[in-house]
């Protein structure tokens, strides 16, 4: 059975830095029979849409933030551990959402379209405060 655990969140005042990990399990993250995934943070603050914040292909490293993370979040991998981690520097309080990670064994990973993930974790909450 395929599944992601997010941890990590937490109380973080603006300007501060936080280490989220998504542990998978279930697939590998060196190929095999399901192929080379993908594994994206998305984000939902209340009364919003979930977007997406960064993702990264297992296989090559490939990065992908959206504009409001880029320069302060990084996405990273490691293989062995099957875990994906995101560091988030500079935190502002838009940033305070519930966060998620996601495979998705799409080709359009990139575009963030939740629809091409095809398992979620559970979420972990990130709160910066002002």
């Amino acid at each position: 059975e395929v599944q992601l655990q997010a941890s990590g969140g937490g109380l973080v005042q603006a300007g501060g830095s936080l280490t989220l990990s998504c542990t998978a399990s279930g697939f590998t993250f060196n190929g095999g029979e399901m192929g080379w995934p993908a594994i994206g943070w998305f984000r939902q603050a209340p009364g919003k849409e979930r977007e997406g914040v960064s993702c990264i292909h297992v296989h090559d490293g490939v990065t992908y933030h959206s504009d409001s993370v880029k320069g302060r979040f990084t996405i990273t991998k490691d293989n062995a551990e099957n875990t994906v981690y995101l560091q988030m520097n500079n935190l502002k309080p838009e940033d305070t959402a519930v966060y998620f990670c996601a495979v998705s064994w799409s080709g359009t990973y990139w575009n963030f379209r939740t629809d091409k993930y095809h398992c979620w974790g559970q979420g972990t909450l990130v709160t910066v405060s002002s």
